[in-house]
């Protein structure tokens, strides 16, 4: 297995993503191929203690932040770029803006994801609102609503709020990305901020610090729960092959979990699975004239 890491993304690139893909060849034994600018690469590799394991794939132009995503891609050709209960949450920014059928592929893409990959059967969908109610919601998630109710193979529940993301209400929640992305790190900063709360105010008290002593096993097995950085990355579903989508601000802890991301996921032979459930999806019935359901486009 090979793994392609981009060198020069995120926050603190090169040197904390590429001493996270060292990490990963070392401690998960995959090939990791390091892609970016050459001088800038080398330099982060003899810093992290990199052996000639390492192999560089020169890509010498840069994609910024403040670039529009779809043109930089088309016109910098050599870039580095090549995406207790938990659910799935789609989409976690990589389509700000999105139509109702968009969604509705979505609900469809991850249906399939957790039955498949997280063997959840009838894997329960909800639509990220502002409230339950069916006529709740901006004009995307009003016209998105019914198109989910009518829609076959998926097990729509109905409209869910932020406060029920973290219940159990659902395995799916389906959003477009500039929602889910803004959950995404809402949820991030909560997290931190509870933990770091709970660190002052042990360190503020003498008896306290004797029952956080008691109580750090526990403590240290949730945050490893909650942690954005064991999570490592986002796959980026509907595109023929395994990409995985780290944080922006991820560091070598982060990078390695991403890397073992991509090597689950080909292990677990996501790209097939999701290529026959598709094929499956797609095929007319037996004695039918015509498809059960239109081909599924992203």
């Amino acid at each position: 297995m090979k793994i392609a890491l981009d060198a020069m993304g995120g926050d603190f690139a090169p040197d904390q993503v590429v001493a996270g893909g060292v990490q990963a060849h070392r401690e998960l034994g995959v090939e990791v191929i390091f892609v970016g600018q050459k001088e800038k690469v080398d330099a982060a590799l003899a810093k992290a203690g990199a052996g000639k394991w390492a192999l560089i794939e020169d890509a010498p132009e840069v994609i910024a932040m403040d670039e529009h995503p779809a043109q930089a891609v088309r016109t910098k050709k050599n870039s580095s770029t090549t995406a207790t209960a938990r659910c799935l949450l789609l989409d976690a920014g990589a389509n700000a803006d999105a139509r109702p059928e968009y969604l509705v592929q979505f609900a469809r893409m991850g249906s399939i994801y957790a039955e498949r990959v997280m063997d959840i059967a009838s894997p329960r969908v909800g639509l990220l609102s502002n409230g339950e109610e069916p006529g709740k919601g901006n004009q995307l998630v009003q016209a998105t609503e019914p198109l989910l109710r009518a829609a076959t193979g998926i097990n729509f529940i109905g409209n869910i709020e932020g406060n029920d993301v973290f219940k159990d209400r659902a395995d799916v929640i389906v959003c477009d990305g500039f929602t889910g992305n803004v959950l995404v790190k809402t949820a991030e900063g909560a997290a931190e901020l509870l933990f770091r709360s709970i660190r002052d105010a042990i360190k503020g008290d003498p008896i306290a610090s004797v029952g956080g002593l008691l109580v750090r096993p526990k403590l240290q097995a949730l945050r490893a729960r909650v942690d954005w950085r064991e999570l490592g990355g986002w796959l980026l579903l509907g595109v023929n092959g395994v990409t995985v989508i780290a944080h922006g601000r991820s560091d070598a802890t982060a990078i390695r979990s991403a890397i073992r991301v991509a090597r689950d996921a080909v292990d677990r032979q996501v790209i097939a699975t999701f290529t026959a459930a598709f094929t499956d999806a797609a095929a007319p019935p037996k004695g039918a004239s015509t498809p059960a359901a239109q081909p599924f486009v992203t």
